[in-house]
């Protein structure tokens, strides 16, 4: 990665489309480069899909839940227990944590049909020991495309000392 693929994604992330066109127009670059270094960007994994944003309120989504879940200790639980957690349905993240407690869990689902269900599911996981949810009640900020939370100049500083640590 170098420069312009730092800003291609930086203007992917702002605009909130791969379109080389609109990218082209943001970053000064021309289309074709756009193009072909977005191809480089997807065969080296570094983009790893097309997504389509969705307003999840708007498709009756709007119950946002937390959930920290304690287990019980095993070796490699937390592949066993992080990977049952995430096909339960409604269930959008999950990390494996350090501290009283060993997933947390993000889910969002419609009514209190729904909560019961998921925390019915979570606890007929064998492994799972405890369960506690908590309701978001206002949304303040919800980044999808994290590379927003910096300026391109920090992501580009990043990216020499990450070079420079390669070379070392």
């Amino acid at each position: 990665m170098d420069k312009k693929d730092v800003q291609i994604l930086a203007a992917i992330a702002k605009l909130g489309t791969g379109s080389p066109e609109k990218l082209s127009e943001e970053i000064d670059i021309p289309k074709s480069t756009v193009h072909y270094r977005l191809d480089n960007l997807r065969e080296e994994g570094i983009i790893t899909n097309d997504l389509f944003d969705v307003d999840l309120e708007k498709i009756g989504l709007n119950i946002t839940v937390i959930t920290n879940v304690m287990a019980e200790y095993s070796e490699g639980y937390h592949d066993k227990v992080g990977e049952k957690l995430g096909e339960v349905e409604g269930v959008n993240q999950v990390y494996f944590t350090m501290g009283d407690t060993d997933f947390v869990v993000i889910s969002h689902l419609a009514n209190r049909g729904m909560v019961e269900r998921l925390v019915q599911d979570f606890e007929a996981i064998d492994e799972v020991a405890r369960t506690s949810s908590k309701f978001v009640i206002m949304t303040i900020k919800d980044e999808n495309r994290p590379l927003n939370d910096f300026e391109t100049e920090t992501l580009l500083d990043n990216l020499s000392m990450q070079q420079k640590a390669v070379e070392q």
